[in-house]
Parts: structure tokens; C-alpha cells; sequence
């Protein structure tokens, strides 16, 4: 008996000739998430001078004088304000900075994170 090469059939072809193909394929679309994020505040104390909070806002997040006095206000009036909003990382590396900054200077002043 002799060797025969294989052959693609047509047997697939739908009620509608060769190449009708009624199987249907789905295309599975991935969907990146955006990551969490995350609200960086800083807190009230009765200890630590406001223009010390003015100048860390400055610092570490890029406010202008104006901005930073205005959130430093909200801070003193309110117990605390938001002053980013950022991913994980940059928000953790944003409180130890100014965490790290502020014992330094021996200052008591408070700065946390919590998820959006």
C-alpha cells in the first residue's frame, strides 16, 4: 500500500460552500486594572510650626507657596488634610520621606496613607 501525504479536507466547509466555517471563535480581551491608590494626608499636631508643614508640602510634593499655605491651613483647621494621591509606592516612599524629614528636624509631625 503506498504512502499518502497528508491532505487538508474540506470537510469543515458550512451549508454555504468551502470555507463557510459556522464554529465560532472568541477572542478573549485582557484588561489591564489600574493599580490602587492611595491618599497620602498629613496631621494635625500642636507642636510642629506651620511654616515647617509649608516648607515639607513644597518639598515633597511640588506645591507652590500659595497651595501649601492653603493645605497647611486645612491641616491646622480641619486635623488633617489629603495633600496626594498617588500608587502605593509612591505614596509609602512620600510618608517616610516626610516621616524621616520631620524627626530629623524634631518635629512630631504625622503623615500617613490610607487606600482611596
Amino acid at each position: 500500500m503506498p504512502l499518502r501525504a497528508p491532505v487538508m479536507s474540506d470537510k469543515s466547509s458550512g451549508p454555504n460552500g468551502p470555507g463557510d466555517d459556522t464554529s465560532l471563535l472568541t477572542k478573549t480581551k485582557t484588561r489591564t486594572q489600574r493599580p490602587p491608590l492611595y491618599k497620602v494626608m498629613l496631621l494635625n499636631d500642636d507642636y510642629t510650626p506651620m511654616e515647617f508643614v509649608v516648607h515639607v508640602l513644597e518639598r515633597f510634593f511640588g506645591l507652590n507657596h500659595a497651595q501649601a499655605f492653603e493645605i497647611m491651613l486645612t491641616v491646622h483647621k480641619k486635623g488633617l488634610a489629603v495633600v496626594g494621591v498617588f500608587s502605593f509606592e509612591i505614596a509609602e516612599t512620600k510618608v517616610a520621606q516626610v516621616m524621616d524629614f520631620a524627626r530629623r528636624h524634631q518635629h512630631p509631625l504625622q503623615c500617613t496613607m490610607e487606600k482611596e
